[in-house]
């Protein structure tokens, strides 16, 4: 069975024309036989999402407050959408009543009761624009991650699938051939049945998940722009948009600060080397940008340039370090016991520098990691430098290209800013 998923993200399905849109994508390609949706976004007249509303929700009915406005509000937010497309008002309500159910849930574990009331947004919306497609005429079903076979581990806010994931989700390769299949996006099912979300964005998640499980011909990711660009549009003018990159290229990118693809998504594809293509709804002209395993390396030798801040970095020196057996491990032992994950490790002969990102420092850890330093390894000097910010430049080539380092370290001169640290993947 040859078949497309497509993804659409939350300001895809924001309004009624948006949905009007999507359904025509659906039918343009008789390819789109998966359709994984997130929950609607925002609008120009209406500032928050339908996972915030969701969040602030389950926040207040946890604290024993009364929520019978906000849930109000989240059904006139589906029902101002899928009304106007002749959806009749008994089945949008039908659907929204389940909303009722989860939010008279036990709230026994916060956590769980959480993740049951905010995965609602992705839930209702499948369900309703399942019936819009039947509405006009298409053979469509809804499929719920429990019925399809999305299993994942019970860590509500942050559940992962679990290893069987892609034979578990084949079940839905015969539901494929005939008809079109709308799954929510963002969460799936424990083990004993619970509703678990991935993290935030998740929903590119899912769909990775589906096109490796269904092994896809390609994997559509739909949003509101035309593809990747070389730059962030928000900081270089006019950037290049980029026709086609590679999987590793679009995690680097995606490390340090390209928002566009959620980081994780691009594991799952990357088994059966399925292509990924974002592409722009309301901009069916243009392909867009194509994620492959490999590519012509003569078409960019710098394919993009990305930037993040809010970086920090302890840099030791030690008089003969670089002899002293052991010392790496006993440093980094110091930050993986206190839950930390680091960025990069420069080096020289008598010293090191850890880097990571600093949002993840409460205002006790950083004594405690030079406590522990001086405790463990013992150095002669240890710095502290916080704000850093990284920069990156990415391409898949570009170890093999002579005077790309030249060019980035001459633009950050010329910008009078210095470099601090380098460091080059090998």
């Amino acid at each position: 069975m040859k078949c497309k998923v497509s993804k659409f993200g939350g300001s895809s399905v924001a309004t009624s024309e948006k949905i009007e849109q999507v359904a025509k994508i659906v039918q343009a390609d008789s390819l789109r036989k998966c359709i994984v949706l997130s929950a609607p976004g925002k609008t120009p007249d209406i500032s928050i999402k339908v996972t915030d509303l969701l969040i602030e929700t389950a926040h207040k009915a946890l604290a024993g407050a009364d929520v019978a406005d906000l849930v109000a509000e989240l059904k006139q937010r589906f029902t101002a959408i899928y009304s106007p497309l002749g959806l009749q008002d008994k089945v949008i309500a039908t659907v929204l009543s389940t909303l009722d159910d989860r939010v008279a849930a036990n709230k026994a574990n916060p956590e769980k009761y959480r993740d049951l009331l905010v995965a609602s947004g992705e839930d209702l919306n499948a369900r309703l624009f399942a019936e819009y497609l039947i509405s006009l005429g298409l053979k469509a079903d809804y499929v719920s991650p429990a019925e399809g076979g999305m299993v994942v581990t019970p860590v509500f806010g942050d559940a992962q699938p679990v290893p069987d994931i892609a034979s578990r989700l084949a079940v839905l390769r015969d539901r494929c051939c005939d008809r079109v299949v709308v799954f929510p996006g963002f969460f799936g099912v424990t083990a004993d049945g619970d509703i678990a979300t991935f993290s935030r964005g998740g929903s590119d998640l899912t769909g990775a998940l589906l096109a490796e499980a269904l092994d896809a011909s390609e994997y559509e990711n739909w949003t509101d722009v035309d593809g990747i660009f070389s730059a962030s549009p928000g900081t270089v003018d006019d950037p290049d948009q980029i026709p086609a990159l590679t999987y590793r290229e679009m995690r680097e990118l995606s490390y340090i600060g390209f928002n566009v693809f959620h980081e994780e998504a691009v594991t799952p594809v990357t088994h059966k080397r399925i292509p990924i293509r974002l592409r722009n709804t309301h901009n069916l002209s243009n392909d867009g940008t194509l994620i492959v395993a490999e590519r012509l390396p003569g078409e960019r030798d710098v394919i993009g340039i990305a930037s993040g801040g809010r970086y920090c970095s302890f840099t030791l020196q030690k008089y003969l370090m670089n002899r002293e057996k052991g010392f790496g491990r006993k440093l980094l032992s110091i930050f993986e016991n206190l839950d930390l994950s680091f960025e990069h490790l420069p080096t020289g002969v008598d010293n090191l520098s850890v880097v990571l990102d600093q949002t993840q420092l409460k205002p006790e850890t950083v004594n405690m990691i030079t406590r522990s330093i001086q405790r463990e390894v013992n150095p002669d000097e240890i710095k502290i430098e916080f704000d850093i910010s990284l920069v990156s430049v990415v391409g898949e080539g570009l170890v093999h290209k002579v005077g790309v380092l030249a060019q980035a370290a001459t633009a950050l001169a010329d910008a009078e800013v210095n470099i601090k640290l380098l460091a080059q993947g090998s």
